[in-house]
């Protein structure tokens, strides 16, 4: 199984990206709603097939991309049916199982922190994807949104720390670095509900608990009842002036063929040293020479009234040029895919 775990340092949120090896089937957990030109990127460099999208509850602190992967994918969404949200596909009970090929994932309804937080077990109970409901050396909060620290501390007693010790515990947050943990560890270290916390122990100390409004929840609470569908109905706006892609890394790209039928209406920039420039490209005719290690100092010569294309090798010093042009305030810009080598194999 293909396991990767990406963060959003915003809200500090954890999304992750479970697949089959063989049958390329994907499934993402807890996306972030501005991650997810990152996380369609991921799944394109990987070769993989999005085909559900998974919410372990309606989060308070950031928006699901849920409703926008299936706009761009065709994935479906699930989450808790106790949730109500609306374009859910799946709407989970406890209980259940969901997946793609080889990926099984059995549903716990885990409420204390929302009515609809759901714990997700991949079938060999080796992990578990926790939501809020446990994380890493704490737990949801229960002050609000339908919280109730009674239900909560059953919920992870009961339906969590049942689990085998060694059941990896995969949480939705966590606001210090922290990655993973186990059952093991949070029954014995977990400060609030570990070390032999009785449920009066832990009730008392999420009553005492005084916690900041969440800064998002008016925005994010609404926004998640639709599955993060905007208000308008309309996906976000993407770049028009050339056929983008955007890598993993994060870099804007377009391809050879592309600048090839578009060559008039954009100002190709060529990063490569000049000993490397002895062989003319076809059909290139109208490339700016500006050497990589020259270009802060002569940025101003890169012409603004049009989009500008990096070009070198291998794409990847090109790459680099793009993030000097928008330091100095390009936006619209892209790397050629693959470079001259891709280039002449077009």
């Amino acid at each position: 199984m293909i396991l990767r775990q990406l963060y959003d340092a915003v809200s500090s949120t954890y999304t992750y990206l479970l697949a089959d090896e063989k049958t390329r089937q994907a499934i993402l957990i807890d996306p972030v709603f501005e991650q997810s030109r990152r996380d369609l990127a991921l799944l394109q460099e990987l070769n993989l097939a999005l085909k559900i999208v998974a919410d372990t509850h309606a989060h308070a602190d950031h928006i699901t991309a849920a409703w926008l992967l299936k706009q761009k994918t065709g994935c479906r969404i699930a989450s808790s049916a106790a949730i109500a949200a609306s374009h859910v596909d799946l709407p989970l009970q406890h209980g259940d199982e969901f997946g793609v090929n080889n990926i099984i994932l059995q549903v716990r309804s885990t409420p204390g922190h929302t009515n609809g937080c759901t714990t997700y077990v991949l079938a060999d109970l080796s992990m578990a994807f926790t939501g809020d409901t446990l994380l890493i050396r704490g737990c949801g909060r229960s002050d609000f949104q339908q919280g109730d620290p009674a239900q909560l501390y059953r919920s992870i007693t009961e339906q969590i720390f049942t689990l085998p010790d060694d059941c990896a515990i995969y949480p939705a947050h966590d606001y210090h670095g922290r990655t993973r943990s186990s059952v093991a560890e949070e029954k014995a270290f977990n400060p609030r509900v570990g070390g032999g916390a009785n449920e009066r122990d832990f009730v008392q100390y999420m009553k005492a608990m005084q916690l900041p409004h969440p800064k998002k929840i008016d925005a994010a609470l609404p926004a998640n009842m639709r599955s993060g569908m905007p208000e308008d109905g309309h996906l976000p706006d993407e770049p028009d002036w050339a056929d983008i892609r955007t890598t993993f890394a994060g870099i804007a790209e377009v391809e050879p063929e592309w600048v090839i039928q578009n060559q008039p209406s954009v100002t190709i920039l060529d990063v490569r040293e000049d000993d490397e420039q002895e062989e003319r490209l076809e059909p290139l005719n109208n490339a700016l020479s500006i050497p990589l290690s020259e270009l802060r100092q002569r940025i101003a010569e890169v012409p603004r009234d049009r989009p500008v294309v990096t070009l070198c090798r291998s794409g990847k010093r090109s790459s680099l040029a793009v993030s000097m042009l928008k330091e100095a305030g390009h936006d619209k810009v892209a790397n050629i895919h693959g470079g001259v080598l891709r280039w002449r194999s077009s």
